[in-house]
């Protein structure tokens, strides 16, 4: 059946036309939800079509209301309120709309367009375990190629791995110099855990080096020789640290001396390399079977790193790179408000955005998307600028389907995180605190008697993953949020629970339909829809319009937003009005198909954030 919004739209462009002579395009009317303050389903805005009108807002909207309600058969009847003209919906459509929704197993979806797209997410260092920026990271990437596929696109869910580097020979050379042949199995450790403790011990070891050099003859001599007039020695030594870390430190040295070996493919140094990141990677994929995530394409930094110089010779032969003095070359994007970028460094060497252009462009003829999206926090906001405006000027042809994902930093109640200091909260504890807080919480609500050890521990993970996943994408991906554990098993509020109990309530319900056999045939014949079922009908007309609307902002907040005022409505409506004890048996089977097709909705609006439903709760 046609949309109603669609409908209207043409219906007003036609009164427009026939009422004053005035070709409108349907696409511009403006055709909104009524706010709840006042009565009617859809408001049309009326202020466009005042000049053509030659009348006074009131005047215009209760002219071409009055066009609709002859014309359109849909409409019931209209109000205007200050120049907005307010429709009411027939129930005849209602119920012609609730009929086919619980007909369409894909309701809300797309059909395939034949175009692709590729999201970018996760892309973790190899040096530590996934952590809680990472998480927001992950489901904001994994949801956006949900509702990407919904709209009828084919998505490429992709990660690059930033498995080499300084980062990356420190936990190394922290595991040759302390680990004494320990590995993950011997330790009983979860393997990225295991590689992680190093990274944090090799800064630890290093602090101590640190403070210990400053007392020495070698130290003090540095200080008198290159302090500032009036400048405190503690003053002096924090500015002096990354200098002493390259010319004075003994595991700084070493750290250089393992990044040189393995950019000369030194096989022993190789070996070490790929022990060390196959236990990461192993510890990788269980966090991302925990959370529900998978990827089609992997790529790695170390075999993209050199990408890029072929590019920067091809910008200094069409004058978008210039070369200075000391050989390096740079691009100058003052026009466009940023500053002068080098691409590569005086002795040859790449910097970031060099291999970040070489990629795009190997990525591109090798996958041939459409669009190409990045989910990086804001932190790199800056960088994608600049890279998607040299990739412009130098007429790329995917240019212009670059989007960067911008996100805000997420933290713990108790403040920011630091890898270094080994403060960073985990995933894997994060995603064991949520589930202990959601077990503690059921047991104390004594929800658990009566079930299977098995079931209870499947219904407790996906409350507790659906907890989690919610509370994060329910924030709009610009905002910086604060993640509480406890607040996000919470059966009351704006939580993932709160939503899964609904459909929880519904499943109950259609499991004693069965049961019972309950016919739901006389559905058909109810006739006065209250405005409790009205909301609930409204609702379930617009998810369609709110997964494209996601879509095309990368915004899957939208999503979640709409499955908590979907389960408020019918919270709301299950509180006020009878299902079993209906007044009648048409009023009975309406709500219960109505409560299917609730069901219906959440269900599969939360999967496209990664959530899935329990059974009970």
């Amino acid at each position: 059946m046609s949309n109603i919004v669609s409908i209207l739209q043409n219906a007003v462009a036609k009164a427009v036309t026939e009422l004053y002579g005035e070709a409108t395009d349907p696409a511009k009317v403006q055709v909104n939800n009524t706010p709840s303050d006042f009565t009617g389903d859809y408001s049309v805005v009326i202020f466009p079509f005042v000049k053509v009108a030659k009348k006074a807002p009131d005047a215009a909207a209760a002219e071409i209301g009055a066009f609709l309600q002859e014309t359109v058969p849909e409409i019931r009847a209209y109000n205007v309120v200050k120049g907005f003209l307010n429709l009411e919906i027939s129930d005849a459509y209602w119920q012609q709309f609730l009929n086919s929704t619980v007909a369409q197993p894909d309701y809300g979806r797309q059909p395939v367009n034949g175009k692709k797209v590729m999201v970018e997410f996760s892309s973790p260092n190899t040096n530590k375990p996934l952590h809680l920026g990472h998480i927001r990271n992950i489901l904001l990437g994994w949801s956006c190629t949900q509702i990407l596929e919904a709209v009828g696109y084919e998505v490429v869910k992709t990660q690059i791995v930033n498995d080499r580097g300084v980062a990356s020979c420190k936990s190394m050379v922290s595991w040759l110099s302390f680990g004494a042949g320990k590995t993950p199995a011997s330790e009983g450790i979860k393997s990225d855990h295991f590689v992680g403790d190093y990274y944090v011990l090799f800064e630890q070891k290093i602090k101590e080096e640190y403070a210990a050099w400053q007392n020495t003859a070698a130290g003090q001599a540095v200080l008198v020789e290159k302090q500032k007039p009036g400048q405190a020695p503690g003053d002096f030594f924090k500015d002096f640290k990354n200098k002493w870390f390259n010319e004075y430190s003994v595991l700084g040295a070493a750290v250089r001396e393992m990044l040189l070996k393995w950019e000369d493919h030194d096989p022993e140094t190789l070996a070490l390399w790929q022990k060390m990141n196959g236990w990461v990677y192993e510890g990788f994929d269980k966090t991302y079977q925990d959370l529900g995530v998978k990827f089609d394409k992997l790529y790695y930094e170390s075999n993209t790193y050199l990408l890029g110089k072929d590019i920067v010779e091809q910008g200094l032969e069409k004058n978008v790179f210039f070369k200075k003095e000391d050989g390096s070359v740079w691009i100058d994007l003052t026009d466009a408000g940023y500053d002068q970028k080098v691409v590569l460094r005086a002795d040859g060497t790449s910097v970031y955005i060099t291999q970040d252009m070489g990629t795009a462009q190997m990525r591109h003829e090798e996958l041939g998307c459409e669009r190409y999206i990045y989910v990086v926090a804001d932190e790199q906001n800056y960088h994608f600028q600049v890279l998607f405006e040299a990739l412009k000027r130098l007429g790329e042809p995917y240019a212009d389907g670059l989007f960067h994902l911008s996100y805000g930093l997420v933290e713990l109640p108790t403040g920011r995180m630091k890898t270094r200091e080994g403060t960073v909260v985990d995933a894997d504890d994060l995603i064991a605190e949520v589930i202990r807080i959601a077990a503690e919480q059921s047991s104390e609500r004594g929800e658990t008697e009566g079930i299977s050890e098995a079931e209870k521990q499947e219904n407790l993970r996906k409350v507790a993953m659906g907890a989690l996943k919610f509370f994060i994408i329910k924030v709009h991906p610009k905002r910086k949020m604060i993640f509480n554990p406890e607040e996000s098993v919470d059966l009351q509020g704006q939580t993932g629970p709160y939503i899964q109990y609904s459909f929880v309530r519904i499943n109950g319900l259609l499991q004693r339909v069965e049961r019972e056999q309950i016919d739901l045939s006389k559905a058909s014949e109810y006739q006065q829809i209250m405005p409790q079922e009205k909301d609930l009908l409204v609702a379930l007309h617009d998810y369609p319009t709110v997964v494209m609307q996601a879509a095309e902002a990368y915004d899957p907040s939208l999503i979640a937003n709409f499955c908590y005022a979907l389960a408020k409505s019918y919270h709301r409506f299950w509180h006020d009005l009878s299902i079993f004890n209906a007044d009648t048996a048409a009023a009975k089977a309406f709500r219960l198909q109505l409560s299917r097709a609730v069901g219906k909705v959440l269900q599969s609006a939360m999967g496209l954030l990664g959530v899935e439903m329990p059974n009970r709760m």
